[in-house]
């Protein structure tokens, strides 16, 4: 086991990270998005815009749209859980290519509804929910953000970066790991630890889901695995 600690501009104490948490567990969910989407497995929540769209093309998860979109993965999950992808953020010259958002929702419910997927994508209607949120290169690539909404409105900022080291680059393609276990949740870009947290009062079941807001971004290899303790 390897112990590091991180080194960030943080609003939360600074936490020590096991780089162990990146491997090992047990696979229980798998999508190369090969096929079409599956609309029994992924729900959409689109902000309604022209040129916006969520289809898979080569392997790929493509989120194309020109406001708010959360894909979400309708399979409740419970700790300990560690949810790896890729992910690019495209520029090419298409009309919603920007470079910001590559972000997402995890451990999230609805302390009032059951049923969580009944928003259309805009930022603030996810203020209600109870989740963990990680956004790089947010605000036009000015902040990478770690967040967690309180389920009352409030969404609480616990880390943050603005230096260029942490922010997005054009078309690089982003191995991501989200981990959560024993009450604490780490995020991790390409085998280095952005965030960690051991929360008072940790999350400890919910769903999980691709965020972004006007961009062109594509995801694929995305894979779950449930840890033991």
């Amino acid at each position: 086991m390897i112990i590091s600690v991180l080194q960030f501009a943080s609003v939360a104490q600074v936490q020590p990270v096991d780089t162990s948490v990146l491997s090992g567990g047990t696979l229980i969910h798998s999508d190369n998005f090969t096929t079409s989407l599956d609309t029994s497995r992924w729900i959409v929540e689109m902000a309604p815009a022209p040129n916006s769209s969520v289809h898979t093309k080569n392997g790929n998860l493509v989120l194309d749209t020109k406001g708010g979109v959360t894909v979400w993965l309708k399979r409740l999950f419970k700790n300990n859980i560690r949810i790896e992808y890729d992910r690019v953020v495209v520029m090419a010259g298409g009309a919603n290519d920007r470079l910001s958002d590559l972000n997402n929702f995890w451990m999230a419910s609805d302390p009032r509804n059951k049923y969580l997927f009944t928003r259309q994508g805009v930022l603030e209607s996810y203020d209600s929910l109870q989740l963990y949120y990680a956004g790089m290169g947010g605000n036009s690539n000015k902040t990478t953000r770690f967040r967690k909404y309180e389920g009352n409105g409030k969404r609480r900022l616990l880390q943050e970066f603005t230096d260029p080291a942490h922010l997005l680059q054009v078309n690089k393609v982003y191995h991501i790991a989200i981990v959560v276990k024993n009450g604490v949740t780490s995020y991790w870009v390409d085998g280095q630890c952005y965030f960690s947290y051991k929360d008072p009062a940790p999350l400890q079941e919910g769903y999980f889901g691709f965020r972004s807001t006007k961009s062109h971004q594509e995801i694929t290899t995305f894979k779950v695995y449930q840890m033991e303790n």
